[in-house]
């Protein structure tokens, strides 16, 4: 079965964006080859927000890379290029993780990760901790969640901007799923 890896970068305090979506704090590392990290896809899952935010840097879609936005919104015909899915993420994961193929990226937004985290459909948690605080914006988790348990499968420092890439698998337990459901619920 396919991979489903989230990605993406965080600052030092836990943000993967700032208040009104900046990523402009984020640096880019000559260290981090990204022709050979996108070689490991050949799909790619995104949010709405992630996806305008894509698109308004010109980067609304990889070559060679299968893209899927997530949108109740979105209409088909103003997006070239991408695949809007309007059903259920955790079912559509579900089904494409089954078809043939290479492991499938996850980027961005937190309401995606978190939904398809909680359908337990992502595999690993791979993030660039940029060293600089925003003091604000958008989390990674957002509040209330419960835990998530993760085991560190590899680590570099990058000395030229000091960021560390992280890369944690997540340990499957059945209680972590049941407590995730309760806190959301109670939340």
């Amino acid at each position: 079965m396919r991979k489903v890896r989230y990605g993406g970068a965080i600052s030092l305090d836990g943000y993967i964006a700032g208040p009104n979506g900046e990523s402009d704090w984020i640096v880019t590392d000559p260290e981090i080859d990204f022709a050979a990290m996108l070689r490991q896809f050949d799909t790619l899952l995104v949010g709405r927000k992630t996806f305008a935010a894509m698109a308004a840097g010109g980067q609304g879609t990889v070559p060679g890379i299968e893209t899927y936005v997530f949108s109740t919104t979105l209409r088909s015909e103003d997006c070239p290029g991408v695949t809007i899915v309007r059903e259920r993420a955790g079912e559509f994961v579900r089904a494409l993780r089954e078809r043939p193929g290479k492991d499938i990226a996850l980027f961005g937004g937190a309401g995606l990760f978190r939904t398809l985290l909680d359908a337990g459909q992502v595999d690993t948690v791979e993030v660039s901790l940029i060293p600089v605080l925003l003091g604000a914006g958008v989390s990674l988790m957002p509040p209330p969640y419960g835990a998530v348990r993760l085991r560190l499968t590899k680590q570099k420092v990058l000395a030229t901007t000091g960021t560390l890439s992280l890369e944690y698998e997540i340990v499957r337990d059945k209680r972590d799923s049941a407590a995730r459901r309760r806190s959301r619920s109670n939340g």
